[in-house]
């Protein structure tokens, strides 16, 4: 179950980073990725950006996760030893 949990964390955190990592990208171009982009605009900035918080926020939960079934596995090997 904890092994299980910790994958499901590690697993989060690794989808959130290559969000972050498309996101940074796509505002590295200047929010350019096809026809709705139009270079200059800065509207093509908007959903990347939000997408990059979006990712960090889900990058954050995930290592919560990982955390908090890090201290449950560490508080079970305390009781059993």
């Amino acid at each position: 179950m904890i092994n299980n949990t910790l994958a499901i964390g590690i697993q989060g955190m690794q989808e959130g980073m290559l969000g972050m990592e498309n996101a940074a990208r796509k505002i590295a171009r200047g929010g350019v990725d096809g026809p709705q982009g139009s270079a200059g605009s800065g509207a093509g900035l908007i959903e990347p950006i939000i997408d990059l918080k979006l990712y960090q926020r889900s990058v954050e939960a995930s290592a919560q996760v990982v955390k908090t079934a890090d201290e449950t596995l560490g508080t079970l090997l305390d009781i059993m030893a």
